[in-house]
């Protein structure tokens, strides 16, 4: 196993609690690792590893890791931007599988709150569960909408023609998930945004790595989707709380078009040619319509979606 970072002894930790480890996937993160890595000190878990997967980031990112005092943290370094899934599968590959319980993956914008990760780590045990994800806050407070639903023609072509968070209240008519109530009790939900996620080791050696051919959006969803072909559920704790900033896909035109045509696809390969068509034509009318009333995300969307030329092959550098 040379090459491989193997966990604290068991001595460091409480009897009984999993043995966790930490991958941060990082691309230009200096402004906001340093917060993430200090929140993972401060837990309170003995932590068996911490992984920054670094995509070639151009400030200190690097640095930060590997210059903070409080945690043993190593830089798995792949030399390009790969992408997220390419940097979950880089700090993974660090790992010594063996001796770990689970692996939290997490976006270098997250905090944890303290004494969380037992609490995630501990619904990780239930039978059948390979993913639990936390409850997300922005750092106002305010709950961010991180469940979804299973994506379908139907659920696509209502969240074209309702307003807003609308269709995510409507019973269970929108992918997304919308009604404040749902996030107050825990339960099983088909996927979930993946700036958190803690995966079972054993679930992760049956389902396989992360699909690096979706550079950015829809890699969890993919996982979680295919994590659930294999028998795995994945999970929602709300008693877990992290702070997420996220936001590029919401404000962002290249990183929102990226967002629609990776949805678009990922339906498409799990689904035949008609139900993909006729995916492809709802996404399509709900961001024509955002489009038409002028939002600068939904227009470059349409652009991608119709023009393969416009898509981005690559991240930036």
């Amino acid at each position: 196993m040379a090459g491989l970072i193997v966990p604290e002894e068991a001595s460091v930790r409480p009897a009984g609690w999993a043995r966790v480890a930490v991958v941060i996937v990082t691309y230009n993160s200096a402004g906001v690792l340093g917060d993430c890595l200090r929140a993972l000190a401060d837990e309170g878990t003995p932590l068996a590893a911490v992984v920054v997967a670094d995509n070639a980031s151009r400030d200190e990112t690097c640095q930060i890791a590997r210059d903070f005092a409080d945690l043993d943290v190593t830089v798995a370094e792949i030399g390009r931007n790969a992408g997220y899934a390419a940097g979950v599968n880089a700090g993974i590959a660090a790992l010594d599988l063996a001796h770990l319980d689970a692996v939290l993956v997490l976006n270098a914008d997250c905090r944890v709150s303290p004494n969380t990760l037992q609490v995630l780590a501990s619904a990780l045990r239930q039978s059948g569960r390979g993913i639990v994800v936390p409850r997300l806050l922005y750092p106002n407070g305010c709950q961010q909408y991180t469940l979804r639903r299973k994506p379908t023609v139907v659920r696509a072509l209502v969240e074209a023609l309702v307003p807003g968070g609308l269709a995510g209240r409507l019973g269970a008519l929108g992918e997304r998930v919308t009604d404040p109530r749902a996030y107050e009790q825990p339960g099983v939900t088909s996927w979930a945004t993946g700036a958190a996620m803690m995966l079972s080791v054993t679930a992760f050696l049956d389902v396989g790595p992360w699909d690096e051919s979706f550079l950015l959006y829809s890699e969890e969803t993919e996982y979680c989707l295919r994590a659930a072909d294999k028998g795995w559920c994945t999970w929602y704790e709300p008693a877990a709380v992290f702070e997420h900033v996220g936001g590029d896909s919401e404000t962002k035109p290249m990183f929102a078009s990226m967002l629609t045509v990776n949805k678009v696809e990922l339906f498409r390969r799990r689904h035949n040619r008609m139900h993909g068509a006729c995916y492809l034509v709802a996404v399509a009318v709900g961001q024509g319509m955002r489009a038409i009333a002028g939002r600068p995300t939904s227009r470059a969307s349409i652009m991608a979606l119709f023009q393969p030329s416009r898509r981005m092959q690559e991240l930036p550098t």
